[in-house]
């Protein structure tokens, strides 16, 4: 009995070592100590054993042949070479000072040159001793040198070369304190000596076997200390699979709580959709607007709360959708919002809905910051009583103060403008029941990463221009041309258009950005003396920005000189022309939003890319990008390869920055396959009881809810 006790102790003991032994702090790693765990912990954010052993190389060194000198050509990345040191000398005074040797192998010599740390290499550095050196060979004065080129004394052990060396994300202090991607390899190493048989598994055998996966010790092992390149493929393909089957397994899991426990309002009736359709559109609906209205009936009618995001290019037709989902939440009994970031785009919505709501006799309002006192009060009891049906704002929904009789549907305009806390405030507004949520975006989202950021939610794509759009022609002019763009301009405001030219705004130099608009409107304005110009930027009083930017609206200006304000929110369709000055400072996606504010009128539309002739190759890139397509969906593709998921769609406040190794750019097959692989799983065994789904169970608990990616070591 006691021995049985005895043995339960301790399998309980060793279990608990196995689920503390990533908690323990790094300074207890052989090699980190005090000061050394201090710089990991500031710097890199490297707390514990679980923290080192995922900070995983982003590139790798291939160390596994040598090269000989006389191979060496212009324009190699790297080059190993097993030499001897001839001899070094020192050279120049001051900052000017420093240290040049003279390497040979037999077939060539080459020059080393050190700028700094001179003093340590005059002591250390031996002259006849032989050297492994590694480092970029690039051609100076007729011969071949390596700037700080990395040097190891020639030993048995490193002659054979073999391996790829790992390199890691540092920081300068790091650096300073003589700690880079060897030094962190080498902690790794001593690591993965006690870890490798520590780390569990965390996908089934089912999975492993099917998409022929290496077990997650020999990732982690072959992700640090790479055995072969082949090696090195199947441990970043196990951990890139495996990270995003757990980001992917947290949205559905979200999406599928939200389907089961959320109760939504039933909107079975459509009377008021039918007879606005019949009666009073203006216009005929696209196909890809009829497909999405259909989806969202289809989740109104289910009983459980619509979660849907909506995508749509800019003049898509999103805003008569919203509106027509309204109407079926009005025919049956409920009341709707939508919510904007925008004082302008609130006002523009407003404007853009009320004839509708007119015509049909739906009471509508707006609610802004800037609403008076008295029709705040008068808002507040219409909505509590029930008899304001639509009402249009920013985050002056949000307020306490405003009450809703039975809120039914939440239209949130550009939702990565808000955060998660002020969305839930607005569910919250009906407190006996969620009211349904539509999300809409103008900013084109790659598949990759609408899977990511919004992977929780229902999908709509409106992918179709309303008819008779004119494609927006695009050009790229340099600076030197702007004389015959200026020209270009005149023509079309003598044709009766209006024209935006915009400017950026870099926020690290508002003073210089600010001078900078202001230089451009005064050179516009002498250049133009014959027409109004407007000036809108982000320093001006409300009230001042909202009389310029009706002045352009009401044809009074014919040149409106603005900052970014104007990405978001201005129709004007009779503005035809839109010349964007210093192109090659702004994103993909401004860009194509800046664009998509001419165009919405039946002529056609112009964007002029100005920039200056010096470019670098991803500015370049973009603006190719601009002039070739005004697809939204492939310039977020490419603004994607360039930028890299964090930067998109406010997509911090997801998780998605917690990706580890999975990279969304060149990902997106790997995601498809796991988004797939986990619907399948969770489809017929939503709780995870089934015996095979027992490893992933126990991952998800180890991590808890709070944790945003579940692939991580626990």
């Amino acid at each position: 009995m006691f021995s049985q006790i005895y043995l339960n102790s301790q399998n309980l003991y060793s279990y608990y070592m196995l689920s503390n032994f990533f908690n323990t702090k790094i300074e207890f790693l052989k090699g980190v100590g005090t000061q050394r765990s201090g710089l990991l912990n500031t710097e890199l954010q490297i707390f514990t054993f679980g923290d080192l052993i995922q900070h995983y190389p982003f590139r790798y060194e291939d160390r596994t042949k040598f090269h000989r000198i006389a191979e060496l050509y212009e324009g190699m990345e790297a080059a190993q070479i097993k030499g001897r040191l001839r001899y070094f000398e020192t050279i120049g005074e001051g900052f000017k000072e420093r240290l040049v040797a003279q390497f040979s192998d037999g077939t060539g010599s080459i020059e080393l040159v050190w700028f700094q740390g001179v003093k340590w290499l005059e002591k250390n550095l031996r002259i006849g001793t032989e050297y492994i050196i590694y480092g970029k060979p690039t051609a100076f004065q007729g011969k071949f040198q390596i700037s700080h080129p990395e040097m190891d004394i020639l030993s048995a052990e490193n002659e054979k070369g073999g391996y790829y060396q790992p390199v890691y994300n540092l920081t300068e202090k790091l650096r300073k304190r003589y700690i880079d991607s060897k030094t962190i390899a080498n902690m790794q190493r001593n690591l993965l000596e006690q870890a490798y048989g520590q780390i569990r598994e965390t996908l089934p055998d089912a999975l492993m076997q099917k998409f022929k996966l290496i077990s997650k010790r020999d990732a982690v092992y072959n992700i640090h200390l790479p055995q072969s390149e082949g090696w090195l493929h199947q441990a970043r393909r196990r951990l890139k699979f495996e990270e995003l089957f757990y980001n992917q397994l947290r949205l559905i899991k979200q999406k599928l709580l939200r389907r089961t426990e959320y109760d939504g309002q039933v909107f079975k009736s459509a009377s008021l959709l039918t007879e606005f359709y019949n009666n009073h559109l203006p216009f005929e609906l696209t196909d890809a607007q009829k497909k999405v209205i259909k989806e969202i009936f289809a989740d109104m009618k289910t009983g459980k709360q619509m979660n849907r995001l909506l995508q749509g290019d800019v003049g898509s037709g999103k805003t008569i959708v919203a509106f027509i989902c309204m109407l079926l939440a009005i025919d049956n009994g409920a009341q709707a919002c939508i919510m904007a970031p925008t004082e302008i785009l609130a006002d523009q919505h407003f404007q853009g809905l009320k004839p509708f709501a007119d015509s049909l006799g739906i009471p509508i309002a707006k609610l802004t910051g800037s609403s008076r006192k008295k029709a705040r009060t008068e808002i507040h009891e219409n909505l509590l009583n029930g008899s304001l049906k639509i009402i249009v704002g920013t985050h002056a929904l949000l307020e306490d103060v405003v009450q809703f009789q039975n809120l039914g549907l939440c239209v949130i305009d550009e939702q990565h403008r808000f955060g998660v806390a002020q969305r839930a405030k607005l569910w919250e507004k009906n407190k006996h029941i969620h009211p349904h949520i539509l999300v809409m975006t103008a900013t084109p989202i790659p598949r990759t990463l609408a899977m990511t950021i919004f992977g929780d939610l229902d999908v709509s794509v409106i992918d179709q221009l309303p008819a008779g759009r004119k494609p927006i022609k695009t050009v790229h002019r340099y600076d030197s041309h702007r004389l015959t763009v200026f020209g270009f301009l005149r023509e079309e405001i003598n044709k009766g258009r209006q024209v935006y030219i915009v400017y950026p705004l870099i926020e690290e130099s508002e003073k210089m950005d600010y001078k900078d608009l202001m230089d451009g409107y005064e050179s516009v304005a002498r250049a133009f003396p014959e027409f109004q110009v407007s000036i809108v930027h982000g320093k001006m009083k409300a009230a001042d920005k909202d009389f310029e930017m009706a002045r352009f609206v009401r044809g009074e200006t014919q040149i409106m000189v603005a900052t970014t304000v104007i990405e978001v929110g201005v129709n004007v369709p009779n503005a035809s022309v839109m010349v964007i000055e210093s192109a090659e400072k702004f994103g993909l996606s401004q860009l194509h939003q800046l664009r998509g504010r001419v165009g919405r009128g039946a002529e056609q539309s112009f964007c002029i890319l100005m920039t200056d002739v010096k470019l670098s190759r991803d500015s370049r890139t973009r603006l190719e990008t601009m002039v070739r397509t005004t697809d939204g969906f492939e310039i977020a593709d490419v603004d994607l390869q360039l930028r890299g998921p964090g930067d998109l769609s406010g997509t911090q406040q997801s998780g998605i920055i917690d990706l580890l190794i999975a990279d969304l750019a060149k990902d997106g097959e790997i995601l498809r396959v796991a988004r797939e692989t986990v619907t399948e799983i969770l489809t017929e065994d939503p709780e995870l009881e089934n015996p095979a789904n027992l490893v992933i169970r126990e991952q998800v608990t180890t991590l808890g809810a709070n944790e945003t990616n579940w692939s991580k070591i626990s």
